[in-house]
């Protein structure tokens, strides 16, 4: 069981930067895959960044390449996220996700365990 806690969310204007975290519990979070989601009101939720277990190989949705950086310290347990140069459509609710295995995939229903989500609200 892998247990995963969202936390860094906030409101930022446009342009600006926010950092989130993902704390996992158990002692599997090493041999885990890693990823991002977010959900916009009214949109489905979508593939943000994922990373793999030892963090070699990462993963990016086009419209954040460049913008967002995905990272983790198996040593704390945790994955981040870093959100930089921040639009309005940026606007969501973001997900952790984990999924036992080494590959990263960018469908939701791949994934074993998902956080409860932290919001980012991006004012133009």
């Amino acid at each position: 069981q892998v247990q995963l806690v969202e936390s860094g969310g906030g409101l930022v204007q446009a342009g600006g930067s926010l950092s989130l975290s993902c704390a996992a519990s158990g002692r599997t979070f090493s041999s885990t895959t890693m990823s991002w989601f977010r959900q916009a009101p009214g949109k489905e939720r979508g593939f943000v960044a994922g990373i793999s277990w030892s963090g070699g190989s990462t993963y990016y949705a086009d419209s954040v390449k460049g913008r967002f950086t995905i990272s983790r310290d198996n040593a704390k347990n945790t994955v981040y996220l870093q959100l930089n140069s921040l639009k309005p459509e940026d606007t969501a609710v973001y997900y952790c996700a984990a999924r036992r295995g080494a590959s990263v995939y960018t469908r939701g229903g791949q994934y074993d365990y998902w956080g409860q989500g932290t919001q980012v609200t991006v004012s133009s």
